[in-house]
């Protein structure tokens, strides 16, 4: 096969080992929400393993990345490519460590009865995953614009931990006696709001790809930061 067809194949491999990662971070956040929701303390220990196999899945995908520069010396737009894979992949390993996170947190409130209805979180969790599988499909496309309008949803997920914190403000107020638990199930909205600004990382990042500039995406705001490869 001519070294140049077996790089393309390479690369594209690479690609797809980042949309695998990608669809075990996602799932494991609906996941982690859901044991959570039912109390399923068992269902929270698999959770936290399967952690290791994200870890794994992130290594192995920045050793074959690291490998492909080594030996192939790729050329401005590819190394932009594999550049920003080796930051997604950090993104979508930061994922996993939210789901295990909410994982821990079910674990640490045990068998008390919740205080407050999880409609909100699963309804914030659904909005973090469909933002999380858009921005992969923005970077399969390199589709700039759905990467822009997929970060500016972050500002409504932000809204949503802003409610959850009033919500279990007014629970604490009301019952001091449920502050920790109200304390982990704001770590659990936490770790849903850092989500969307991991995915707001990784539509920057697609932005790098195909322009090969660095822009800031925060809500609504644009700033460019400066040129690069």
């Amino acid at each position: 096969m001519p070294i140049r067809q077996e790089y393309t194949r390479s690369l594209n491999r690479l690609q797809d080992e980042v949309l695998i990662l990608g669809s075990m971070v996602e799932g494991g956040i609906k996941d982690a929400i859901h044991v959570l929701q039912q109390r399923d303390m068992e269902g929270s220990r698999r959770i936290i393993g399967w952690d290791n196999r994200v870890n794994e899945k992130r290594f192995a995908i920045e050793n074959n990345a690291l490998t492909l520069i080594a030996t192939q010396q790729p050329a401005a737009g590819d190394l932009r490519i594999i550049a920003a894979i080796l930051e997604i992949i950090t993104d979508l390993e930061r994922v996993g460590d939210y789901a295990k996170g909410i994982a821990k947190i079910n674990l640490l409130i045990g068998e008390a009865r919740l205080i407050k209805s999880l409609e909100d979180f699963m309804a914030m969790a659904a909005d973090a995953c469909q933002m999380l599988h858009d921005a992969l499909d923005a970077f399969v496309h390199r589709d700039m614009d759905l990467a822009k309008q997929i970060a500016k949803r972050d500002d409504a997920l932000d809204e949503q931990y802003n409610q959850i914190f009033r919500d279990l403000l007014q629970i604490i107020i009301t019952d001091t006696r449920v502050t920790d638990q109200a304390t982990y199930l704001l770590w659990a909205a936490h770790n849903l709001e850092r989500t969307g600004d991991r995915v707001v990382n990784i539509c920057e990042r697609v932005i790098f790809m195909v322009t090969g500039q660095m822009i800031e995406l925060n809500g609504s705001v644009e700033v460019e930061t400066s040129p690069t490869l």
